[in-house]
């Protein structure tokens, strides 16, 4: 499989994950990262090491316009257009009902659901003509929220919706769909060992997940999907049964 992807937020965890996959699956992959410079500059090195020219990196803050518009640029011009746009970059922390500011809201709702729609709107053309496809990573909270992260849960569910309207929009070109992760990873703070116990008391599987089981699901998405647009996948271990 040979395309050409643009995977946001890809220096670490999911997004890292995602592009070592469909990297091994012959696709060349533009990097893109705003803080963990030392993670993504390794990853890059790691996979032009593999294969030489097929990863290529760039630093955005993608709540910055201009910044967003010239990785959209970089990316179509790297290998002469772009197929796939994975939107994984987050913003991702607990905001107060009472104490939330706009700046927090402008960071959330930026980084999850603003600068995804419009890096979808500015490499359209270039995924129409290769009729290309969409991945969006949403969040299994879109549909009922997570506690103490308002904020975070109104943005996945905005890009939800995003999800299903741009596939009519941008269709039939343009497939898009989403992967909503269940609990992957613990998160980077710490989680006491009941608080571990309880999450995984209300999950089927009785584990939680790997960065790779998203990452083949995103592969599907891309690779096997060519008749499934609008849909999101959840990939959560069968914690949402227990809702």
């Amino acid at each position: 499989m040979q395309k050409n992807i643009l995977i946001t937020g890809s220096a670490k965890r999911l997004g890292a994950a995602c592009a070592r996959l469909l990297h091994s699956e012959g696709c060349n992959v533009f990097l893109h990262y705003r803080s963990s410079q030392e993670a993504a500059f390794q990853l890059c090195a790691e996979l032009n090491e593999i294969r030489p020219d097929s990863a290529k990196i760039m630093r955005a803050d993608l709540l910055d316009r201009f910044e967003l518009e010239a990785v959209a640029a970089a990316a179509s011009m790297a290998w002469g257009g772009i197929d796939v746009l994975v939107n994984n970059a987050s913003s991702f922390y607990p905001t107060a009902v009472a104490s939330v500011t706009e700046q927090q809201w402008d960071e959330i709702l930026g980084s999850n659901l603003k600068a995804p729609f419009f890096l979808a709107k500015l490499l359209a053309e270039t995924l129409t003509k290769n009729n290309g496809c969409i991945v969006n990573i949403v969040d299994i909270y879109a549909e009922r929220g997570l506690q103490g992260y308002p904020v975070y849960s109104i943005a996945k569910a905005g890009l939800g919706a995003m999800t299903r309207i741009l596939a009519k929009e941008l269709g039939p070109a343009v497939r898009v769909n989403g992967v909503a992760p269940g609990a992957i990873l613990w998160p980077d703070n710490d989680l006491s060992e009941q608080d571990k116990r309880e999450i995984l008391q209300r999950i089927v599987l009785r584990r939680i997940g790997e960065p790779l089981d998203i990452a083949k699901a995103v592969l599907f998405l891309i690779k096997d999907a060519d008749y499934i647009t609008g849909h999101i996948i959840t990939v959560d271990g069968g914690r949402t049964l227990f809702y």
